[in-house]
This record gives C-alpha cells, sequence and structure tokens, in this order.
C-alpha cells in the first residue's frame, strides 16, 4: 500500500533538493506541507519533523483526467518525508496497488504505473 526507503541522507538535504530532483524526472513540487510548524500554529505541537511534498507531472495528470476524473483522488502525488527509528524516511501512496480497484482501461493502468514508477525515482534518488 505504501512505497517506502530509508536512507541516511538528511532531511535538510532532501528539502534543499526535492524540487530539483522531482524536476529531473518530469515533475514539479506544487507545494510543500511542514506538518510540525502547521500544528504547532494550531495549538497541537508534534516533535517529529514531517513534511509532505505535493508533486504533479501536468502532462500525466491531463491524460489521466481527461479519461477518468474520479482519479483526481490520488492527484497531486504525494511524497512524504520524516525520521523513523534514527533513518530519513521517504514514502508515497502505492498507487499501483490501488489503481486495480478501479474500472480504468488497460492503456491508462500501464500509463499510471509507468508515472507511479517515475515517482519511486524521485525517492529513489536517495537511497
Amino acid at each position: 500500500m505504501l512505497y517506502t526507503i530509508s536512507t541516511k541522507t538528511s532531511i535538510e538535504t532532501i528539502k534543499e533538493n526535492m524540487e530539483r530532483r522531482a524536476k529531473e524526472h518530469g515533475f514539479g513540487v506544487l507545494k510543500e506541507y511542514h506538518f510540525k510548524e502547521i500544528l504547532k500554529s494550531k495549538g497541537f505541537p508534534i516533535e517529529k519533523d514531517i513534511t509532505v511534498f505535493e508533486v504533479c507531472n501536468p502532462s500525466a495528470a491531463k491524460t489521466i483526467l481527461d479519461a477518468y476524473p474520479e482519479v483526481s483522488v490520488f492527484l497531486p502525488c504525494r511524497i512524504s518525508l520524516y525520521k523513523q527509528n534514527g533513518k530519513t524516511t521517504l514514502s508515497t501512496i502505492g498507487i499501483d496497488n490501488m489503481i486495480d480497484n478501479f474500472e480504468l482501461d488497460s492503456e491508462i493502468k500501464i500509463y499510471m504505473n509507468s508515472i507511479f514508477e517515475k515517482v519511486k525515482d524521485i525517492i529513489n534518488t536517495w537511497k
């Protein structure tokens, strides 16, 4: 259900380089959510530094949404960054497992899987 890796690369280094790495794989970073800051400002502080990056490949999004707008619940793609057991962790939703629950034509499923592979490639640059 999730695709997750651990790395020795620091959270700070990944934050500084996410936009460039995403761009190298045909994606842009739309937004960053810094949950530690967000929740602290709402009166619910957390200790963990958790950041979620929303990444988008506009061409892929258009192709998929033109054919199946219901898939929009999975967009944009999200990459989560946090510390777990002393290691930096990157994680994303395993779209490949989820799309099997949708009635999509096989070409779109193949295309969506290829896009998911690119999201994994972004994450794997820090392996």
